[in-house]
């Protein structure tokens, strides 16, 4: 008897979940690094604090915040979405004290910017390495 697809694909939904936001600490760490006004205290732990929070008022207040400026999104193509990215990095400084951001028409811009491409780079590099297909050696493909 199989189990029930809700219960296979709960162990699925968690690892992708802790691979999500070990991506995310990551993302963070970079963007600390590269851009001087963005400064993460705390160390690894701190990281990976700073992008569970954000990661819940990403999930909460941006989905209300890209809903209610869809209008102005659409007419920028696009590029609003960054400023609303940076308001929410600067409600996640507001609520933590590991994360600090200097200003935030600046560093909360480009700290949006660099966290968006660097999380998008590390999640195709985590989705290949996840999706790869096994090689198979001459020596395994001369037995069959």
């Amino acid at each position: 008897m199989t189990p029930a697809p809700a219960q296979s694909s709960a162990p699925r939904l968690l690892v992708a979940l802790l691979i999500s936001w070990a991506i995310l600490a990551a993302s963070f760490a970079v963007t600390s690094w590269l851009l001087s006004g963005m400064e993460v205290s705390g160390g690894v732990w701190g990281y990976i604090w700073v992008s569970a929070l954000f990661g819940i008022v990403n999930a909460v207040l941006g989905t209300i915040l890209r809903i209610l400026t869809l209008p102005l999104t659409l007419l920028t193509l696009g590029l609003f979405s960054v400023v609303v990215n940076a308001v929410l990095l600067s409600i996640t400084d507001s609520l933590s004290s590991g994360l600090t951001i200097d200003e935030f028409w600046w560093t909360a811009i480009w700290a949006a910017i660099i966290l968006a491409v660097v999380s998008v780079v590390l999640e195709l590099f985590v989705r290949i390495l996840m999706w790869r297909e096994p090689r198979y050696t001459a020596s395994l493909d001369s037995r069959s």
